[in-house]
């Protein structure tokens, strides 16, 4: 049945939240459209998602349990180690690098009708997942070839999931909204991922920080969700530190919401600016 539109001041932002329901079809329409642009017309197709974190657990490895020789938790081998907090990193920077410049791709569409603005960059995370899946699937058969398999601790993952969609969409949307008016700050964002790859646990185990500056230390929200996968991941072996677990999180409620708020606000000059 043809959802009738209403032409009405203020309609608009008294139901934004149900017109986000209403259009997610559209919503299904642009996040499709994202994953056939990435992956049409490539060599190697999805198998890139799965080599670039291969590439990366390998050199990790290397620098990290060979030469700089870190500890791995509850002697789990550390190639595991590296790729159970690969995976949330990979879905955090890879949301936040396919949002960050979604507005301006879709200004052809922005500048011609009306639609919730927010559909745009949640659309294009939708890509992120689907790397994310493939990268869990390699993770399970490399904990079946080490015969290190999760526990019960595991049925916790969805909501981890959340959790590092959340901590991504924060300042993904900020971001986003930035990116419309200041266009330099697309060179940012990388710069931006580059660094945190290296202050976040990737690499390493959340347990050779030290005791004093840990909560601090989890300011960053990326810290609670690569302690979390792990915990899920690697069971016992992996401890949850609760402590900066709800450091990460009050922070990343506080940056959803200055996302949400600031995307919102700035929301209607996007149509002029792109």
């Amino acid at each position: 049945m043809p959802r009738l539109l209403v032409l009405e001041a203020g309609r608009a932002e008294r139901n934004y939240w149900s017109d986000l329901w209403h259009y997610r079809e559209l919503f299904a329409i642009l996040a499709w459209r994202d994953i056939a642009v990435r992956y049409k017309q490539t060599v190697i197709g999805i198998a890139w998602a799965i080599i670039r974190p291969l590439l990366t657990m390998i050199v990790f490895t290397v620098v990290f349990g060979k030469l700089a020789k870190l500890p791995s938790d509850g002697g789990v081998p550390y190639p595991i180690l590296v790729f159970a907090g690969m995976l949330p990193w990979f879905l955090f920077s890879s949301v936040l690098s396919e949002a960050s410049n979604s507005l301006i791709t879709s200004a052809h569409v922005i500048s011609k009708v009306y639609f919730p603005r927010m559909i745009v960059p949640a659309s294009a995370g939708v890509v992120a997942l689907v790397d994310f899946l493939a990268n869990l699937i390699i993770l399970f058969l490399l904990m079946a070839w080490y015969g290190c398999l999760p526990n019960w601790h595991i049925i916790f993952l969805p909501f981890f999931m959340l959790f590092a969609i959340a901590a991504s969409l924060g300042p993904a949307l900020l971001i986003t909204a930035l990116n419309v008016k200041y266009r330099d700050m697309r060179y940012i964002i990388p710069f931006v991922i580059q660094f945190g790859l290296y202050v976040s646990p990737v690499g390493f185990s959340g347990e050779v920080v030290p005791e004093s500056i840990r909560v601090w230390y989890s300011l960053n929200p990326v810290v609670g969700v690569i302690d979390g996968f792990r915990w899920c991941l690697l069971g016992d072996a992996s401890r949850l530190y609760l402590p900066g677990l709800s450091v990460s999180l009050g922070v990343t409620m506080l940056m959803l919401w200055i996302g949400i708020r600031y995307f919102r606000r700035t929301e209607r000059s996007f149509a002029d600016l792109v």
